[in-house]
């Protein structure tokens, strides 16, 4: 399995790993209401990591999607235009798992009710043009969009937040292509 070093998770929380803790602080509280708590706890961590996550970018952000919808799997991308990493950290999904990959890329599996999907976030090169990333959001939209034409016009994201977490990731290995 890839390592995944974690940002923020609400994914499959296990009250065992919790009880303790909240049995100690809230010995009077049903298991239930403390169940409850747990969620609202780590919630709350979440707007943590949003602070932690205040870092802007040069340019906007994309993000890639393989969507898992009711009548099949999709291609699709939107632009947090701000360009802060902060602005990555918000869904509409049920369950939310957010993480930098061993190689260095943000990434997020978010589960709904007719399925999960799964984003990954990059940052627009400063060089890229803009007639770049409409080729690469044309790709991706058509379901074509190879790692070459992402690594092209854009950058990843995990150097900046390893910093703030004190990761590493190993160095990126890019091919230079010459335009003529």
């Amino acid at each position: 399995m890839e390592a995944k070093h974690m940002i923020w998770s609400d994914i499959a929380l296990n009250y065992e790993d919790w009880r303790g803790d909240l049995e100690a602080e809230y010995p009077d509280m049903s298991e239930d209401g403390r169940i409850a708590l747990m969620h609202e706890i780590n919630a709350d961590y979440l707007d943590d990591e949003r602070m932690n996550l205040n870092i802007q970018m040069p340019r906007e952000i994309i993000i890639i999607g393989d969507l898992g919808l009711w009548n099949g799997r999709f291609s699709g991308y939107k632009m947090v235009d701000s360009g802060n990493i902060r602005d990555c950290l918000f869904s509409d999904c049920d369950y939310n798992e957010w993480y930098v990959d061993a190689k260095g890329d943000m990434r997020c599996t978010a589960i709904h009710h007719d399925g999960s999907n799964h984003y990954l976030y990059r940052a627009v090169r400063e060089t890229a043009t803009h007639d770049q990333l409409d080729r690469l959001k044309n790709l991706i939209y058509h379901g074509r969009a190879t790692r070459w034409n992402i690594e092209r016009a854009t950058e990843r994201l995990g150097d900046k937040i390893g910093d703030v977490y004190g990761w590493t990731f190993p160095k990126v290995q890019r091919e230079t292509a010459y335009e003529r």
